[in-house]
């Protein structure tokens, strides 16, 4: 799995789109997701990646979670779906330790 550049523009399909209006998250919410992940895992579909962050954080635990799936092109990200998940998931194929290092490491330049 490559690493995943900070910055590029954004193609939303029209499922990301209609599952945006269905869970009530707008643009910048995904974004926010995007740009500032609390966990980064392989996509379900081949060659994605999946994104997480709490919705809202009271007293150091959440109750929801919002979640983007998007897969990376030369020129775009293609966000391909989000969706609101109303509990805590378990974190489940975590991409390798030192590609989320790297991650991180470009975050912070």
């Amino acid at each position: 799995m490559p690493i995943i550049p900070k910055f590029k523009p954004l193609h939303w399909t029209s499922h990301a789109k209609a599952k945006m209006m269905f869970y009530r998250l707008g643009p910048g919410r995904i974004r926010r997701v995007l740009h500032s992940p609390k966990r980064v895992e392989e996509g379900v579909a081949p060659r994605t990646v999946a994104m997480m962050q709490p919705a809202s954080i009271k007293n150091g635990k959440w109750t929801q979670e919002i979640w983007v799936m998007f897969q990376d092109s030369p020129k775009e990200r293609n966000v391909i779906s989000a969706w609101r998940y109303p509990g805590v998931t378990k974190p489940r194929g975590e991409i390798k330790a030192f590609l989320r290092r790297e991650y991180q490491e470009f975050l912070a330049s």
